[in-house]
């Protein structure tokens, strides 16, 4: 099954209801990552699920104007159930939005397939202004890990050094890991900071 299709149907209906329920978790991820930047004024999260993280940056950055980019009809039904949130029903590959001050991604590249992975970080260079958040499993070369029974559906790779690579404007702001037996567990994912600076 083609991996869009495998993420508007059936099973990405399943992964958004097991992924209901964790904004206090992801308040207190972004609360952390904050300190590290000025307050974005504009969002857009790529692979936005139901909404938990952003319902969760709501509570960190209330003023800011958020865009939501996601595959799963049911997700975006959810969605819909959000303030002020532009939708986007679609993938990461034909989304055209205006930039936004941070874009982010969490749990969303480890599902690109290796032939993809280009295209998009280029779709999250292009809409970033200035700040992209990576909140994604790490490993230092690219690995392939069995998901839920199903081969060929998740990579662990640097995302972030690939990003800082491919892009020479691109600097690391700072970075760091929640382990998954912390008090508000983030499943063992690193996350990466960059910004945008003028060369």
């Amino acid at each position: 099954m083609d991996t869009l299709d495998f993420w508007a149907g059936s099973f990405g209906d399943d992964y958004t209801e097991r992924n209901v329920g964790r904004v206090n978790n992801n308040i207190a991820l972004f609360s952390g990552i904050s300190v590290f930047m000025k307050k974005p004024e504009s969002v857009i999260e790529f692979g936005a699920g139901s909404g938990e993280n952003i319902q969760a940056m709501e509570y960190v950055w209330p003023d800011a104007l958020y865009s939501a980019v996601e595959i799963n009809a049911n997700a975006c039904r959810r969605l819909s159930d959000l303030d002020h949130v532009i939708i986007h029903h679609g993938s990461i590959y034909d989304a055209d939005l205006l930039p936004a001050d941070l874009v982010m991604t969490k749990g969303l590249l480890i599902h690109i397939p290796p032939e993809r992975i280009a295209e998009a970080y280029d779709q999250i260079y292009s809409h970033a202004k200035r700040y992209i958040l990576l909140c994604e499993y790490y490993n230092p070369t690219l690995v392939a890990v069995p998901y839920r029974g199903h081969a060929g559906k998740l990579w662990k790779r640097d995302f972030a050094g690939e990003m800082l690579d491919r892009y020479g404007d691109l600097r690391l702001v700072e970075y760091g890991f929640v382990y998954r037996r912390d008090g508000l567990p983030q499943d063992d994912i690193t996350w990466f900071l960059l910004e945008k600076y003028a060369r």
